[in-house]
């Protein structure tokens, strides 16, 4: 028996990657009586059975897990957002933000189409950059053939299992058509992890780039709050977390509990009005969620 990771999933078949190869294998019967599903990203025992064939006989403990794209175990997601065409829009960032937070996965936020903006523009996108960069997030920012893209996206993909997140036109499949040249890919390789041209089958694959695992799903579409507790909102905000232990109450919401000191640093400014508008909107939500049978 031994470990690896399982790189690719298709067709009822999940890819194991050991020794610099893949080795098709198959679940065995007793994790489906568990009600276990290996996800692209496992890390599992398995027993070689054949020539570049197995069967996976038990999934290691998951650090996370996701449903849209199915893959467990990132490390962080790249949050592609444009400055224009659709316009930069801080509550979406911040409901990203927040169910990456929830999950624990690092995000890195990357600013795309900069070269559309106009002097306004580029001032109230600074202030906000400089806002979020403040809390702790990585801020990237890509223009149209920018010939440093490589150096700046490389050390971020450096040992880690990276996803793309972002709403639809902000520019995610060009990211990732202009990540994957770095592999020296061939045009229809490329077509073909991006799921266009012939291959339109559907599948959930990491790809080795940059020293670290990219997951060739462009997309990340479950960022409701449906699996979240109105009591873990706050600990999704880095900037709440930094100061609750001096809220006067333990347990503070942050919303009508005298002495808090997440609404006096409202007051004060140390915490963006904002970012506490989005958290009181999320916090209505998950409240008014109906429940799940």
């Amino acid at each position: 028996m031994s470990t690896a990771q399982i790189r690719k999933a298709l067709s009822g078949f999940y890819y194991v990657y050991d020794n610099d190869q893949l080795i098709a294998c198959r679940g065995r019967g007793i994790l489906r009586n568990r009600g276990e599903s290996p996800l692209v990203g496992d890390f599992v025992d398995y027993t070689v059975e054949g020539n570049n064939n197995g069967t996976i006989d038990a999934i290691h403990p998951r650090k996370n897990s996701l449903v849209r794209p199915p893959i467990a175990n990132i490390d962080q997601a790249i949050l592609v957002f444009s400055i224009k065409e659709p316009d930069f829009n801080t509550i979406l960032l911040d409901r990203f933000l927040v169910v990456l937070e929830s999950f624990q996965i690092e995000p890195i936020i990357c600013l795309t189409k900069s070269d559309l903006m106009d002097e306004q523009m580029e001032k109230t996108i600074a202030e906000y950059t400089k806002e979020y960069e403040q809390i702790g997030y990585t801020i990237l920012m890509t223009y149209k053939d920018d010939p440093l893209f490589d150096e700046k996206i490389a050390p971020l993909l450096k040992g880690k299992v990276t996803v793309l997140a972002g709403q639809s036109g902000v520019g995610k499949s060009t990211l990732l058509n202009t990540i994957l040249p770095s592999l020296d890919l061939k045009t229809g390789v490329i077509s073909e992890a991006l799921g266009r041209g012939k291959h339109t089958t559907r599948h959930v694959e990491l790809i080795a780039v940059c020293d670290g695992l990219l997951a060739d799903t462009p997309g990340f579409s479950s960022f409701e709050f449906e699996l979240m507790e109105k009591e873990q909102l706050s600990s999704c905000f880095p900037e709440f977390v930094a100061i609750q232990d001096s809220c006067k109450y333990r347990g503070c919401m942050h919303v009508k509990e005298p002495k808090c000191a997440v609404k006096d640093a409202v007051e004060s400014g140390d915490i963006k009005k904002y970012r506490y508008k989005h958290y009181i909107q999320f916090l209505d939500e998950i409240i008014d969620r109906k429940p799940r049978y």
